[in-house]
């Protein structure tokens, strides 16, 4: 069976990606390829620790590939830190590369770039239309995924959804406009229980702050 990686955000679409995968049975997916900002050591984005993300690999018995990022990260940065994995990737005889990306053309055009003569091949999972993407977000929480939602861009959405739980209420009370998976960037999520896992993860809110422009949500795991 051919191996694959996952880009793994730590969110809900990367784990629902990996669930598909799995059921499907067409490709092994042997790692989880994570970027984590260089100065906070959190996932780029999704503002999510780093000691989080790895109890998320131990839960669905992957290792963790992390890809560090400097912050700022230009583009051009990126692309030599991305070539670099999927040179060792290919080393190791991993032969796919898959993400969750939903339905945003240009951004599969982008991925699908770096690939060229890379020896792997790009693998979208979930891809589908702008207008499935609630049946999508349904389907996800039916299968038992949950998620909290880590960040939120207050020029598309109110700011006060920051650590609210991704779950059937909250696609109720989304906005018309709003992409009920956040597709485009409206939220990112933490998933922290799903059919992808062993176990659940138990974190808690933390502190929100607005930085940057967008609000955020610190996650913490929670007292056992």
């Amino acid at each position: 069976m051919p191996a694959a990686l996952l880009a793994w955000s730590s969110g809900k679409d990367s784990a629902w990606a990996l669930e598909v995968l799995r059921r499907e049975g067409q490709f092994d997916v042997v790692g989880l390829v994570t970027t984590f900002n260089e100065s906070f050591d959190r996932v780029a984005m999704h503002a999510v620790r780093r000691e989080l993300v790895e109890a998320q690999a131990a839960a669905v018995g992957l290792p963790l590939w992390p890809m560090p990022i400097p912050w700022p990260c230009p583009n051009g940065e990126y692309e030599r830190r991305m070539r670099a994995v999927l040179v060792e990737a290919r080393r190791q005889g991993i032969t796919h590369f898959a993400f969750g990306d939903l339905y945003l053309a240009d951004i599969r055009r982008y991925r699908e770039s770096l690939f060229l003569d890379s020896g792997l091949e790009p693998l979208f999972p979930l891809w589908c239309s702008a207008d499935e993407t609630p049946v999508l977000a349904r389907r996800m929480l039916a299968a038992g995924l949950s998620a909290v939602i880590t960040c939120v861009d207050p020029k598309q959405l109110d700011g006060g959804f920051v650590g609210r739980r991704f779950d059937a209420a909250l696609l109720d009370v989304l906005p018309p406009g709003v992409d009920l998976c956040g597709e485009r960037g409206e939220f990112h999520t933490f998933c922290d229980r799903g059919p992808m896992y062993a176990r659940e993860l138990a974190v808690e809110v933390g502190q929100i702050v607005q930085r940057d422009g967008f609000w955020f949500a610190d996650l913490l795991a929670a007292p056992s």
